[in-house]
């Protein structure tokens, strides 16, 4: 089923993806759309965690989504996804919520090379970084993608460099105080169409998201990152 992508990429290039494990941390509109990119990809060792129900309002964006699994757990239903894909996928499941009181164990246990925030949880994103950091996993952390509908203003920079993302803005200031030299992100430097608490999307943003995130995390893995 990779022909393409071997033809592409080599069969080493190839290989090297398959050894990798991967770390998934949420899988909405963001996260599914990683998932199955880098399922598609060749990676084949995925931990997936999210606590989560599918609910009728993420069937205009979220890509592990249909009429027929609402109210299904996210991580149940992104492992059969994944098994459709590629049924040689090795997938941990962790359906639960992921914080300061089970980050540093899961993460012993599995021992991803990568780890990929797409959760929505300030929290469990800066417990997941510093642990990464502690760890010395690679980690790239998704932005704000909300309230947002132009997905050419995405990109993966590094968070010193972000603009008009409120989310980053918070990491800008965190990063800077907890003396962080490098952190990799995702985010969008298009002003929000609207403010307030209620965070409002189209399927366009944060699926283009989710398919930058994986290629930086495929790019890397064969050394392709400029």
């Amino acid at each position: 089923m990779f022909d393409r992508v071997e033809k592409l990429i080599g069969i080493d290039s190839l290989n090297l993806i398959r050894s990798k494990k991967i770390m998934l941390v949420g899988i909405g509109g963001v996260g599914g759309s990683i998932l199955e990119s880098l399922i598609r990809s060749g990676i084949e060792n995925i931990v997936l965690i999210d606590y989560d129900t599918i609910e009728l309002s993420n069937l205009n964006r979220q890509v592990i989504t249909n009429i027929n699994n609402i109210g299904q757990s996210k991580v149940k239903t992104a492992s059969l996804l994944c098994k459709s894909i590629n049924d040689k996928c090795i997938i941990k499941e962790y359906d639960l919520y992921l914080d300061e009181s089970n980050i540093k164990e899961i993460i012993e246990k599995e021992k991803p090379d990568y780890i990929i925030d797409a959760c929505d949880s300030v929290k469990t994103k800066k417990s997941l970084i510093l642990e990464s950091l502690n760890k010395k996993i690679k980690i790239i952390s998704c932005m704000g993608t909300a309230n947002k509908l132009n997905p050419s203003k995405l990109k993966v920079t590094d968070i010193s460099k972000t603009k008009n993302d409120p989310l980053a803005r918070i990491f800008r200031k965190w990063v800077k105080d907890n003396n962080i030299k490098k952190l990799t992100v995702l985010s969008s430097d298009e002003l929000p169409l609207k403010k307030g608490n209620t965070l409002s999307t189209m399927c366009f943003v944060p699926n283009v998201a989710g398919i930058l995130i994986a290629n930086y995390v495929i790019m890397d893995i064969i050394n392709k990152n400029n």
